[in-house]
């Protein structure tokens, strides 16, 4: 069933960069990442997603479009481009295991060319807006500086796409915004993976096993999203050994495959919770965004990261939440459940559980069994588990705090 939301507000654009000023790296403590949440431009962004969302519920993948936009050809031409780059920049032949010294080049290329691009990209009459715009898209693609990659660029990238929805390049329309999803957002995410494969990119910020995914998060959202409304695909079937690349959350589940080796339940033991223990995929996608505000937009090491100002005002709060239509604001966390200790941390923690499935958890993912009580967490991320390296025991069995992202 259709969620009725809020309109998109719309951006006037100016010529000046003194009347908005230009994007900053303005979060730099836990105060500021809790200030952002009274922001306009955090606001924003809520509802952007939303719509996202809303949009893609029912659609299945390939997505055909004889009848796109201008503005979504033209995006995916400049994501062609991009991925035409890596054949010219090929990889260094170092004994560099992570991280080859290529992909700064890459990324040098990037910033030297972001004006160009976005001139290409966008008509005459917006481009006073691409010096709002620009960060965004040099942020989008992994750190040039540490050479890897997490939900931190992923945002930035969505975030990207909401400046350009904010100005009326993209149009706040279901047609639109389901193209944003399942054209421009997969196209983006196949050149991140390449990116990732091509150049050995690091995990940024990887929670290792206690995290829902080394590098992605927003495939997750929308994808479950695509399947809300439907009963024939249970949320179990994601645990089958051949999935169809029909939705977003299918193609993210079998890019982790690609990656890592081992149990299912040992090396995504999040994932895994939920494709057991969250009896529809309406609990799956609301508990999905619950916990993208907490662990990722949420955390100041990730979020530190994204500039703000100009277009995504920093110095505009916004009314009190209670004065806000509750179709405008993100969903808050729970609190666990009395149950919930028998689940892995996260999962129950933003509603992805059902107390009634509790016991249908193996052993060896729940927080109370047996590993777990000898201190031995499941395999760790991807550099990690191809290492053959052990994975170190925490202190104790709540998730690390993420790394830089």
């Amino acid at each position: 069933m259709a969620t009725q939301l809020h309109p998109l507000r719309q951006l006037e654009i100016r010529g000046s960069q003194d009347t908005y000023g230009l994007p900053r790296d303005v979060i730099r403590s836990e105060a500021d990442v809790q200030s952002w949440k009274h922001k306009r431009s955090y606001q924003d962004y809520a509802l952007f997603l939303r719509r996202l969302n809303e949009a893609v519920v029912g659609c299945s993948l390939p997505w055909t479009d004889d009848n796109r936009s201008e503005p979504i050809s033209k995006t995916i031409t400049m994501i062609e481009t991009l991925d035409g780059w890596i054949d010219e920049i090929p990889p260094l032949q170092t004994a560099q295991r992570f991280g080859n010294l290529a992909f700064r080049s890459w990324g040098k290329r990037l910033e030297e060319r972001a004006d160009d691009l976005l001139k290409a990209l966008l008509p005459t009459q917006y481009h006073s807006a691409i010096p709002y715009i620009k960060p965004y898209l040099e942020r989008s693609f992994g750190s040039f500086t540490r050479m890897d990659y997490g939900t931190g660029h992923e945002t930035a990238f969505a975030l990207f796409l909401l400046c350009l929805t904010l100005i009326r390049f993209y149009q706040p329309v279901p047609e639109e915004e389901r193209n944003l999803v399942l054209i421009v957002f997969l196209r983006y995410l196949q050149l991140c993976w390449r990116l990732q494969d091509v150049y050995r990119l690091e995990p940024a910020g990887s929670h290792g096993v206690w995290g829902l995914d080394d590098s992605s998060f927003l495939g997750y959202i929308f994808g479950s999203g695509q399947l809300r409304d439907q009963t024939g695909i249970p949320v179990s079937a994601v645990l089958q050994p051949s999935l169809p690349d029909t939705n977003l959350y299918f193609l993210s589940i079998k890019r982790i495959h690609q990656v890592k080796t081992g149990p299912f339940h040992e090396h995504s033991s999040q994932l895994h919770s939920i494709a057991v223990g969250v009896p529809n995929w309406n609990k799956v996608n609301t508990g999905l965004f619950k916990m993208y505000e907490a662990e990722v937009l949420g955390k100041r090491v990730v979020v530190q990261h994204i500039p703000l100002g100009g277009l995504l005002e920093w110095d505009c709060d916004i009314p009190s939440a209670s004065a806000m239509p509750s179709s405008r604001l993100p969903l808050e966390g729970r609190t666990s459940a009395p149950w919930a200790s028998s689940l892995p941390a996260l999962v129950p923690r933003y509603g992805l559980a059902d107390p009634s499935n509790s016991t249908s958890f193996p052993s060896s993912t729940a927080r109370g069994s047996s590993s777990a009580s000898t201190g031995t967490p499941p395999a760790q991320s991807r550099r990690n588990t191809s290492a053959g390296q052990k994975a170190t025991s925490p202190s104790s069995m709540a998730p690390p705090p993420l790394s830089q992202s």
